[in-house]
Parts: structure tokens; C-alpha cells; sequence
């Protein structure tokens, strides 16, 4: 085999109308696990494992609102179990599970109590100390309006400047900062980012550990198009006030909130701006009713989307490639080496995947695809063109390099990227990516 590698298993037949049900199903079965276990026996070498410090980054973006997002939202739970048993077989030293959800997130809905009862049963039985941690350092929930609230000191967290080797350094402009993320506060952010500097919050675990193992859920994503492998790694950053998702303004000023340029919608995004300054206060309130009827008067369209959600932003697929640099050449004093620092391994769970309005508001997609790799890009595409979005349309998957030469196999078969296509099923993309992939056509 390669030193990199792409192993792919299918886990239904998907043109079957009751696919989703029986991989909601498949989630609880121990036809799972045996799947994940033979997948790691096969791609990964058990002595690189033995007695080493291990982290599970699982995709916890946020707590579940709808019944759908039990199956499409969150790495499963059930998924998760098995890549730690797996993982556990190979006799590691310790295991971090962690990840930082949005701010509002609930941790306790998000960690259901059966979840930690079955990683205590685990770590007993293998003798094996597990920790599951929220990487956050502040939460703060918009519907309670309460004061940040700090939940982990800054002396966990590795302040991590690239500065002018940052791929946000190209857009980064003299003055006033244009960098926002949506219900932040942008004066928080202009400390992180300006010319020559792009500073990252990373969680210390992330460089205490010696193997990473990635388990993202397969989505479409209003800012990057999809998110998996690559992606997924954003969540050893602690504090969303150092994650740049977009840039304030149309395209035609400079930013890439929208496409053009609109009065009405740049007046919006001063009082969003506003409303995040006084987070908090009562006025917070006032602030948010003016930028809401701004932008509704603007009369928006598919992709006019406050929170930039759309092709055309420029910004977020940069940020996750400048922290998939940090998790891979990453040291805990703050820079970078010339050569990796830990392995990075990605089990994906395609099984049910999301589509439409993701990552925080999909719905169920029967992808029915498991995946091993060591090659985040390779396996991003791959899964690109499962979901029949292509990759030559998304930033994140085509912005400078080619795959690397990867050995790829579906069902142990060896295959090419080409021959996915046959595969692919169609996913609908979120609203504001619909025309971009329309064109193509």
C-alpha cells in the first residue's frame, strides 16, 4: 500500500426507498463495528498505536433540535463507540475525546448520558484512562443574552500565530478589520487578525497527543460547500473569536459576505455588528431587530445570506486550511515545523450524511459510505463526488494542489477517483450553492 491511503466501504444499497431506515439501523449493529475494526486493521499498523496518547475529534457542532438531527447532525454516537473500541484494541496510553460546538451549544444534550455510561464501561474494561472534554473556552447562548461565560482557562489553550504564513494573509487589508463571524463580537476578532497576523486559539490536547483521529460527520456547508475531513479539524480551535468565516461587505467592496453590493445589507451588518458589541446588554436586542429588518428589506436572495453562506466566500476555506497546517507541523510552543508532529487518521461517517441548509440545519442524506484515510484532501473529494457536488466548483478542494498520489480502494477493490462517479447520489446543496453547481450543468 501507499504511504497514503483511501479505503472506502459501502454499507447499503442506496437506491433502496427504505435505505434510511436501515442505515439508522446499521448505526446500533455490531456489523458496524466489525466494519470499523476491519477498516483499521487494514489502513493503520496496531504498533503505531500501542502506548501512545491518542485524541477522538468527533464532529459536536451543536445539540439536537429536530428528531432529524440524531442521525444527520452530530457524528453518531453509536460511530463514535466503535472507532474508540477499535482505536482501544491497539493499546493506547490515554484517549481525549473532544471538540468545541458552537456557543449556544447545550453540552449535556450534546453528550448524552448512555454516550459517557458506554466510554466508562470502555475505559474500565481496557484499562485505559478516557476523557471527554468540551474544547470551549467561553459559551454564551443568544436566546438567554447572558454574559460570556468562561469555562476553560486560557493556560489550557496555545495561542498560535502564523502571521504572514497564513493563507488569510492575501486577504487581509490595512485599517479597520473586515473579518467577522456571525453572533461574535468583530472587535474580539481584530485582535486575532490583521496584517502579518493570524492568531488561532488551539486546544493543548491537540498537541499532547501523538495520534489524531478524526471522525467527522459527511455534510454540505453553507460557507465551504461540504465538510468532512478537513473541516472537521476547526474544532481544536477553543474560541471562535479567532475563526475568521467571512469578510464584511459585497464582493464588490472588498468583502464576501454577498455577491455586489447593497446599501441596505451593509447597514444590516453594522447593526449585527452593534447587537455582537453588546452582548449582554439590553440593547443587544434593539441592534439585532434593526439588522433583521435591513436585511429583509433588501430582498435577499439565494445567495445573499448574512452569515455568507454561499460560493463565493473566501474566506472560511482558508481558515480551515491554516488550522489543518497548525494540527499537522503544530508544536505547543506556537510554531510551526518543518515536519509533521503527530498523525492524523480520518474515519468518516457517511453513513447517513447531511444535505442542505448544513452544517447546522441538514437533513438526512443516505450516503451509506465509510471511509479510512490518512489524506484528508483525497477523501474530501471522494466524497464530493459521492454526493454529486464537484470538486473543480468547491475553494477547499481545488484551491491549489491536486491530490497527492494516494492508494484508493472501495470494498478492498482498488479504484480511481473517476470510477466514485458511478456511485454518486444526488444531494441537494445548501441554497445559497445551488446555481454555482447548476452552471456547471
Amino acid at each position: 500500500m501507499k504511504d497514503r491511503f483511501l479505503n472506502l466501504v459501502t454499507v447499503t444499497n442506496r437506491s433502496d426507498p427504505d435505505s434510511l431506515h436501515y442505515l439508522s439501523g446499521y448505526y446500533k449493529s455490531t456489523d458496524l463495528r466489525d466494519t470499523i475494526a476491519s477498516l483499521l486493521r487494514s489502513s493503520i499498523d496496531a504498533r503505531q498505536i500501542e502506548n501512545k496518547k491518542v485524541l477522538l475529534k468527533p464532529n459536536w457542532v451543536k445539540h439536537s433540535i429536530a428528531a432529524k438531527d440524531e442521525v444527520c447532525l452530530r457524528t453518531n454516537d453509536y460511530f463514535t463507540i466503535a472507532v474508540l473500541t477499535a482505536v482501544l484494541e491497539m493499546k493506547p496510553l490515554e484517549v481525549v475525546i473532544g471538540d468545541a460546538p458552537i456557543q449556544g451549544g447545550i453540552w449535556d444534550r450534546i453528550i448524552a448520558r448512555e454516550f459517557r455510561d458506554e466510554i466508562i464501561k470502555l475505559s474500565n474494561w481496557y484499562a485505559v484512562p478516557i476523557n471527554i472534554k468540551d474544547f470551549r473556552r467561553r459559551t454564551y447562548s443568544i436566546s438567554e443574552n447572558k454574559p460570556l461565560s468562561e469555562i476553560r482557562p486560557l493556560d489550557q489553550y496555545t495561542i498560535f500565530d502564523l502571521g504572514e504564513d497564513s493563507l488569510l494573509e492575501p486577504i487581509t487589508k490595512p485599517g479597520r478589520s473586515r473579518f467577522r463571524v456571525t453572533n461574535y463580537n468583530p472587535d474580539r476578532m481584530s485582535l486575532a487578525h490583521a496584517p502579518g497576523t493570524h492568531k488561532y486559539c488551539i486546544a493543548k490536547d491537540l498537541f499532547d497527543a501523538d495520534i489524531v483521529f478524526s471522525i467527522p460527520k459527511i455534510k454540505t456547508h453553507q460557507k465551504t460547500g461540504i465538510t468532512g475531513a478537513l473541516k472537521n479539524i476547526v474544532g481544536v480551535n477553543g474560541d471562535k473569536d479567532f475563526l475568521p468565516h467571512h469578510r464584511m461587505g459585497g464582493t464588490v467592496h472588498g468583502g464576501d459576505c454577498y455577491p455586489g453590493s447593497s446599501v441596505l445589507r451593509y447597514w444590516s451588518e453594522i447593526m449585527l455588528d452593534k447587537a455582537n458589541q453588546k452582548q449582554g446588554s439590553s440593547d443587544f436586542w434593539l441592534w439585532q431587530k434593526f439588522s433583521s429588518i435591513l436585511w429583509r428589506i433588501s430582498l435577499p436572495g439565494p445567495e445573499h445570506n448574512i452569515d455568507a453562506g454561499w460560493y463565493g466566500n473566501d474566506t472560511t476555506w482558508r481558515m480551515v486550511m491554516d488550522l489543518n497546517k497548525i494540527a499537522t507541523y503544530g508544536r505547543i510552543d506556537g510554531t510551526l515545523s518543518a515536519k509533521p508532529q503527530r498523525q492524523i487518521f480520518s474515519i468518516c461517517d457517511g453513513i447517513i450524511g447531511g444535505q442542505g441548509d448544513g452544517p447546522l440545519n441538514p437533513d438526512p442524506l443516505p450516503l451509506g459510505i465509510v471511509s479510512a484515510t490518512n489524506d484528508s484532501l483525497t477523501n474530501d473529494i471522494a466524497m464530493a463526488i459521492l454526493m454529486n457536488l464537484s470538486p473543480i466548483k468547491i475553494p477547499l478542494l481545488n484551491f491549489n494542489n491536486s491530490p497527492l498520489d494516494c492508494d484508493i480502494r472501495l470494498n478492498s477493490n482498488k479504484i480511481n477517483l473517476a470510477e466514485l462517479k458511478q456511485l454518486s447520489i444526488n444531494t441537494r446543496p445548501p441554497k445559497g450553492w445551488i446555481r454555482h453547481f447548476e452552471a456547471e450543468q
